[in-house]
């Protein structure tokens, strides 16, 4: 049992690590992270007494 959550830790810190080091190096191979900007306008009614 002791092994299994050994190589499960192991396993957990390589990956986050690689996804770590895609989201820098992402960019420079083609994807681009950036949200995409959308203007929203939304009426808004204030009830004042």
């Amino acid at each position: 049992m002791g092994k299994i959550v050994k190589w499960l830790f192991y396993l957990t810190a390589i990956g986050a690590v690689a996804l770590i080091i895609f989201a820098y190096i992402g960019p420079f191979l083609g994807f681009d992270f950036t949200p995409e900007e959308k203007i929203r306008i939304i009426p808004v009614e204030l009830h004042e007494d």
